[in-house]
């Protein structure tokens, strides 16, 4: 396993999640109390899909430093992500744009740091 070409995979399918995140955000603070619950099972499929390559990289080939404090971003963001669909979303109450701001917040400073593992690291 290449640490480099999982790093780059994890990227693809966090910026997939990413967009679907960016939509749902605009959903929601649009007015809307909560994003259909597709779109939130994709979201969170790809994200979960990306943050498990890498926790499996780490954890076995090892990866940059920058890209081990991007996966600890990563499951914090994972843990905020699954708290507001299960305590919010599944129960149909507004999501809280707090919460979601923050899950966003941890999640964009992950993927910056991922971003500069990937392109600081040679190939």
């Amino acid at each position: 396993m290449e640490p480099h070409l999982v790093s780059q995979t994890a990227a693809v399918l966090l910026t997939v999640a990413a967009i679907g995140g960016a939509v749902m955000a605009v959903i929601r603070f649009s007015g809307a109390p909560h994003p259909p619950a597709w779109l939130a099972m994709l979201h969170g499929f790809l994200a979960a899909a990306a943050v498990t390559l890498l926790v499996y990289a780490a954890l076995t080939v090892g990866l940059p430093p920058l890209a081990n404090i991007a996966v600890i971003l990563f499951l914090a963001a994972a843990a905020g992500g699954a708290y507001l669909n299960l305590e919010y979303h599944w129960k149909a109450r507004p999501l809280p744009k707090w919460l979601v701001g923050v899950h966003a917040g941890i999640a964009v400073v992950g993927f910056l740091l991922l971003l500069g593992s990937i392109f600081s690291t040679p190939a």
